[in-house]
């Protein structure tokens, strides 16, 4: 827990730096390399989490950064960049989907997430099977706002912006989901 807080702080440290990315990446196209070296990572798998294949994931990831570095001129931070970048890749997704392909559910996520040993991935299977199962039975909305702040790892403002609510209305949202969730684990 210790290192997700750590994470958390360098996570809002490398935000801050967001807007001096951004202007840099206007002036000087190399620059946007900083962006993509700071997102890929998340926007990846969020989109894996929703397609399953490694290779339409990888896919439909470049088709987001080069859709975002072609309108990185008419990107107006009045909000967080993130934000901005995880709706071009929703839009990217959603072309994918209208062609014809399937979208996979949360357990796909797992795949590239757990990096436990053998002998954990054996303790705890039954349990991640069991979670796996109450999340494939969440709404559509409910598995989304799981996947942006567990699989993305988007904070609460970042998710708000994405998804026109308020902050703290995705907060309450997503403690309330896992609430319940922990309840129906018990």
């Amino acid at each position: 827990m210790i290192v997700l807080d750590v994470d958390r702080k360098k996570q809002t440290m490398i935000q801050d730096d967001i807007p001096a990315l951004v202007a840099a990446a206007r002036d000087d196209p190399a620059a946007f390399g900083r962006l993509y070296d700071r997102y890929v990572q998340p926007v990846y798998r969020y989109i894996f989490s929703r397609v399953g294949s490694t290779h339409e994931a990888e896919d439909i990831t470049s088709q987001t950064f080069m859709a975002a570095y072609e309108a990185l001129g008419r990107y107006r931070e009045r909000g967080q960049f993130s934000a901005w970048l995880f709706r071009i890749a929703q839009s990217k997704m959603n072309d994918h989907f209208r062609r014809g392909r399937r979208e996979v559910g949360l357990e796909a996520a797992g795949r590239i997430l757990e990096r436990e040993d053998a002998l954990g991935a054996l303790i705890r299977a039954e349990e991640l099977t069991r979670i796996r199962s109450l999340i494939d039975h969440l709404t559509e909305a409910e598995q989304e706002l799981i996947r942006l702040r567990y699989v993305a790892g988007l904070s609460f403002a970042e998710i708000a912006e994405l998804s026109g609510r308020r902050e703290d209305a995705v907060k309450k949202s997503v403690y309330r989901l896992l609430a319940r969730l922990k309840s129906q684990m018990e």
